[in-house]
């Protein structure tokens, strides 16, 4: 018998989050300013805390305090204090992205627990929730705005955290599981043929509400506007594109999507989801009516390619002599990051065949959940926020 056999991975799974938590906690005590100040706070809490506030940063000095300018944040920055901005660093993302990897081996563990997940009914029960997550971030953009506005927010500090990144991840989950449990005792006990009807029904409830809350607030405030236009651009271009993907692959590569089959192209539209509503939030959002202009891009990763867009067409320019200025003019910056979701959902695809399915299906459709929620969750937030003007 070898170590593998005589090890529980679920014992295994919970040592090593008991002994993470220990350890945040120990080098907390022991090195705060290292460990809690230096790390935790400036990456973790802090953007989170920042973030709660509407701030354009909070500074941590022995107390905290919250700056309203990027300028008084540079200055905290020049003179070496620890300055936390909302949103996310390239330290940040890399932290949540293991985290996330750790925690889909706790959920693969909780599912085979349930018996569920081996087959794909989980992954369409789960759709209406990543949309649901992404709305329901709105609704702290939406709680940010009205500070802006001078309006005291309905929701404020601590009682906003669990709705803002990555908090707001939990709070999904948590209400997922729920609704998972439930649907589970209804099948189980014969009041319904499989517990993805209930689930799927559940998700599109708390979707609805939560637009119709976003609604409601567009109709009876000022800081929430509505633009429907963005959302039609948003998702009949990803449809569209989408479509010419899929069409593309079956056509000329279909052993890309052989093992996953329609959940593929859930897959591809997902991220070309989030890939449009960067575009046309960034690069169009003032030519299709939104009143303070294109949005600004929150992840190190969508500046980043703002960056590559830019450098490109300069080089048409010069290598065109100007010729190609027109076309770098409508093509704009942010399109770098469309190709690259697409061509990343494509690799992703690409790597799930049959076998994969076969031999550990649980985990299989547990990973394409999160994949499908990288995407369409920030997605759906870019193209609710530019429609509700926020």
């Amino acid at each position: 018998m070898n170590v593998a056999d005589r090890v529980d991975p679920v014992r295994a799974w919970l040592l090593a989050a008991a002994a993470l938590v220990v350890a945040s906690v120990g080098g907390s005590l022991l090195l705060p300013r290292t460990v809690y100040d230096g790390f935790i706070w400036r990456y973790l809490w802090g953007p989170v805390y920042a973030d709660a506030h509407n701030a354009a940063c909070a500074i941590r000095n022995g107390g905290v305090r919250l700056a309203d300018s990027t300028g008084a944040c540079a200055d905290a920055a020049a003179q070496g204090l620890i300055v936390a901005e909302p949103g996310y660093t390239v330290v940040s993302e890399i932290v949540y992205a293991l985290v996330l990897l750790f925690a889909l081996i706790g959920v693969y563990f909780l599912l085979r627990l349930l018996g569920v997940g081996r087959d794909r009914d989980l992954l369409y029960g789960m759709l209406p929730f990543v949309f649901f997550g992404g709305a329901l971030r709105v609704v702290e953009d939406a709680l940010d705005a009205a500070g802006r506005a001078g309006v005291s927010p309905p929701i404020q500090y601590p009682l906003n955290t669990p709705l803002i990144s990555p908090l707001i991840y939990g709070t999904v989950f948590v209400v997922a599981l729920a609704a998972l449990l439930w649907s589970l005792r209804l099948a189980r006990s014969g009041r319904v043929d499989r517990y993805v009807q209930p689930l799927a029904a559940i998700g599109t409830a708390v979707l609805l509400l939560t637009l119709g809350l976003l609604a409601w607030m567009a109709a009876t405030t000022d800081y929430v506007g509505f633009y429907p236009q963005i959302a039609v651009v948003v998702l009949a271009i990803s449809t569209g594109l989408s479509a010419a993907v899929w069409y593309a692959l079956e056509r000329y590569a279909p052993g890309i999507n052989a093992g996953t089959g329609r959940i593929g192209a859930v897959v591809v539209w997902a991220h070309v989801v989030d890939g449009v509503a960067n575009v046309v939030g960034i690069d169009w959002g003032a030519e299709l009516g939104l009143p303070y202009g294109d949005l600004v891009p929150k992840h190190p990763i969508n500046r980043a390619m703002i960056d590559v867009g830019e450098a490109i067409n300069r080089l048409l320019i010069d290598v065109s002599g100007g010729a190609l200025a027109p076309l770098t003019e409508v093509l704009k910056t942010a399109w770098p990051f469309l190709v690259l979701k697409i061509a990343a959902a494509v690799f992703v695809v690409s790597l799930f065949d049959e076998g994969i399915f076969e031999e550990s299906p649980r985990y299989a459709i547990l990973l394409l959940i999160a994949i499908i929620a990288v995407g369409l969750g920030p997605g759906t937030r870019d193209m609710l926020r530019a429609t509700f003007g926020i």
